[in-house]
């Protein structure tokens, strides 16, 4: 879908003419960013803009951003609200970051209760916000990319969380420790010239240069309408903050590992961090070694959360405090498994973690499905299914039957459910477990546990 923008007069559309200037903009003295631009002529235009950027790349963001949804910022405008005057609203986000006159709104600071107890504080900025931030990380990424390193896995194209949880199992039964690294408060605690530091290695582009910075700086408003300066910290929230902490950790962490340890491998995801050594004397070597890099970035090892794990099996038979560790919603311990001749054993491997278990079960609980009986049963799957789904592709892609409690859970509700809708099951928990059963033994494939977990109700 091409979605026109609205000119002033001043500017023409976009066409097949060259402009001027290596840059793309006419009477511009501002350096070109070819390496980390999209490749499509710029638009040439009659009023000289210090800053060449594409009107298509404006367009391209906007539908990204369309595409994730989110939340409104502090101006309460969604997706919708904004649609309603898209071209003018896409047009003055072009004209203003050409004009180097774009300056970002305050972001809404929300709450996240986290599963310690703490708070984790996100940043939401507004719809326009976000589109401009894309066109930055449009331009940025592909300068960056490249540059990254191949066991980084958070936020990058082509890179998934389920590469990294692999890679770790691998690694686990190779290498006898594990350090598991928590960063405190990373997204907050971001030193704002180390930042600038890092983005300038890769790009001497002015212009995402200058809108970085004043991303940074952005001050968040908090619940009751108070703004609060921003001296440190990238909001968690923001469409470009991911890429920054990818750039930051980079230089801070990945590169200088691969020089320093170089025999040490490790996975992240983000501020997510396991690295494996061979010796438990090794590993808090090379723990020390870490946490005095990071103080150099200005950063905090977390003292609690950060561990030493020994990953024990049938092979590994020695005894030590810490024996599991949890990563990317997995938890990573001692399990029994089979051989493919069927001999049971003992693995070092990974199945969803109880906190993740917990919160899946407490997300049905809002759905509060026994209180839908005016739905019926097929509603219900067309409701849930896509979440169920992607649940179970996430968290059952290892150690699949640790998922089977869970979802037992959910067919507890459907029978609940049940017995509410239909006065001849009311008070006959057992009559309408038969019932149920009978919906799955005649539709097997209507829920998508039943399907691709195999659990089904056990009577009928």
């Amino acid at each position: 879908m091409s979605v026109p923008m609205r000119g002033t007069g001043t500017e023409r559309p976009v066409g097949a003419e060259k402009s001027g200037k290596p840059d793309g903009a006419k009477g511009s003295r501002q350096p070109a960013c070819r390496e980390g631009q999209p490749r499509e002529r710029e638009e040439p235009s009659r009023q000289a803009k210090p800053f060449s950027i594409s009107k298509k790349v404006v367009v391209e963001a906007y539908k990204r951003v369309r595409a994730n949804g989110g939340a409104a910022g502090v101006d309460g405008e969604g997706i919708t609200a904004f649609e309603k005057d898209l071209k003018h609203n896409l047009y003055r986000i072009w004209n203003r970051m050409s004009s180097g006159t774009y300056f970002p709104p305050p972001v809404r600071a929300v709450g996240i209760p986290k599963k310690d107890g703490g708070e984790r504080r996100l940043g939401i900025p507004t719809v326009a916000d976000r589109v401009a931030q894309t066109v930055v990380k449009m331009y940025l990424e592909r300068e960056v990319e490249p540059h990254f390193h191949p066991d980084s896995y958070g936020y990058r194209p082509g890179k998934s969380a389920a590469e990294a949880l692999a890679m770790t199992r691998q690694r686990c039964w190779r290498y006898n420790w594990v350090i598991d690294l928590d960063i405190r408060g990373f997204f907050d605690n971001l030193d704002h010239a180390l930042m600038m530091r890092a983005v300038g290695k890769y790009t001497q582009c002015r212009w995402i240069l200058l809108y970085v910075k004043r991303w940074l700086e952005a001050p968040a408003q908090l619940e009751d309408g108070t703004r609060a300066p921003r001296t440190r910290g990238t909001p968690q929230g923001g469409v470009v903050s991911p890429l920054l902490a990818n750039m930051f950790l980079h230089l801070g962490f990945d590169d200088w590992m691969g020089k320093t340890h170089p025999r040490v491998p490790f996975e992240r995801y983000a501020d997510d961090i396991i690295a494996h050594s061979k010796t438990e004397e090794q590993a808090q070597q090379i723990l020390v070694s870490i946490t005095r890099r990071l103080a150099q970035c200005r950063l905090e090892v977390h003292p609690e959360k950060t561990r030493i794990v020994y990953c024990k099996d049938d092979d590994r038979t020695g005894r030590h405090p810490t024996e599991k560790f949890d990563f990317l919603g997995y938890t990573f311990r001692p399990r029994r498994a089979k051989t493919r001749w069927g001999k049971l054993f003992v693995s070092f491997t990974p199945a969803v973690s109880n906190a993740a278990a917990k919160k899946m079960r407490q997300e049905m609980r809002r759905w509060r499905i026994p209180l839908r009986s005016d739905k019926a049963i097929d509603d219900l799957a067309r409701m849930w299914n896509a979440i169920l789904r992607g649940w179970i592709e996430y968290y059952g892609r290892f150690y699949k039957s640790a998922l089977y409690p869970t979802f037992r859970h959910f067919n507890e509700l459907l029978t609940r459910w049940a017995m509410r809708k239909y006065k001849r099951l009311r008070r006959h928990r057992r009559r309408a477990e038969h019932w149920l059963g009978g919906v799955a033994r005649r539709e097997p494939r209507l829920f998508a546990h039943w399907h691709l977990l195999g659990v089904k109700p056990a009577a009928g």
